[in-house]
């Protein structure tokens, strides 16, 4: 994947700019809460099925820090919508576009600590006694390690590569930023 070296500046209003971005991070939420309430109804029917009794004390701990995980980036993924319903036609979508975006991250943050913490549970449940240690630890740090990378470490870089070229052309007038700070 090639990056395009030379920034195209968007002939919009800045009106336009933020509907947007609102609605950009919204269709981005949409995709997230998704998967998010999928994880979240297969944690809540966890407890009532057979074989729970079986899980272990440290089971138990991956299992509720998973479900309140979910719980969490469930809150944060939904919460921009309701604010937008409550704020609507007040004039502040520059704020709830910067609310919005850090609901985003909050919620990708709790999403990753779910994610690893049901896997995590998961191989720990399922794999033999005596490898089960190793193989939950393996788990928890390969699938934490790529939710770090894809969602936040990877972007990071290339939020920084780019800031940095915006500043060497003299360039950063912070006009076009599209994530809704």
């Amino acid at each position: 994947m090639s990056v395009d070296p030379e920034p195209k500046h968007r002939n919009e209003t800045r009106h336009e700019r933020l509907d947007r971005q609102l609605m950009e991070l919204l269709q981005g939420f949409r995709v997230a809460v998704t998967g998010v309430q999928v994880l979240f109804a297969f944690l809540l029917t966890v407890p009532f099925s057979a074989g729970f009794d079986r899980v272990d004390r440290s089971g138990k701990v991956l299992f509720y820090v998973a479900l309140f995980g979910a719980a969490l980036a469930s809150i944060c993924f939904i919460a921009p919508v309701f604010q937008h319903r409550i704020l609507f036609r007040l004039g502040q979508k520059p704020l709830l576009i910067r609310r919005a975006n850090r609901f985003g991250i909050y919620g990708a943050f709790a999403l990753a600590i779910s994610i690893t913490a049901s896997a995590t549970l998961i191989v720990e449940t399922l794999a033999a006694e005596d490898a089960s240690d190793a193989a939950a630890v393996a788990t928890a740090a390969v699938v934490l390690a790529l939710c770090s990378w894809t969602w936040f470490i990877q972007p990071y870089l290339t939020r920084m590569k780019a800031n940095g070229r915006a500043a060497d052309d003299g360039d950063d007038d912070g006009e076009d930023d599209d994530e809704g700070r």
